[in-house]
């Protein structure tokens, strides 16, 4: 309901638990599923982004052609943590000239810095929980 009046055009989520949440939002909102992945899951051009963990670097990827220029897009995941994963998965739909009008989480760990992280973006979560 919070993103019905949104008008949105695709949903993006995230390997891999993410993709139950997006697949679900994705038909009740009647829009298309978007999936990012790790680097080399994909089987088509892609787009990715480095982004950095506590212990190293990752890679996500998206593929090239699945968001087009001014298409309204939603982001979702499960958990929200530290908000690097996120941060990284939108500046993937901003490299493909995607609006982002909203990121939807699950669970929001508010003791970790992700919210302030994603701070320029309308985010939204079922649950907050402080420790």
């Amino acid at each position: 309901r919070k993103f019905k009046p949104e008008k949105i055009d695709k949903v993006v989520g995230i390997d891999a638990r993410g993709f139950i949440l997006a697949g679900v939002l994705a038909d009740r909102l009647k829009a298309g599923m978007v999936m990012v992945r790790k680097k080399g899951k994909l089987p088509f051009k892609t787009e990715n982004e480095t982004y950095n963990l506590e212990y190293g670097q990752a890679i996500l990827e998206i593929h090239q052609d699945s968001i087009k220029p001014g298409e309204r897009v939603l982001l979702v995941d499960d958990v929200l943590a530290t908000g690097g994963t996120m941060a990284a998965v939108a500046k993937l739909v901003e490299k493909l000239k995607g609006e982002i009008v909203g990121i939807g989480f699950l669970i929001n760990l508010n003791y970790l810095p992700g919210k302030k992280r994603l701070k320029k973006y309308p985010l939204f979560s079922l649950i907050d929980y402080q420790k």
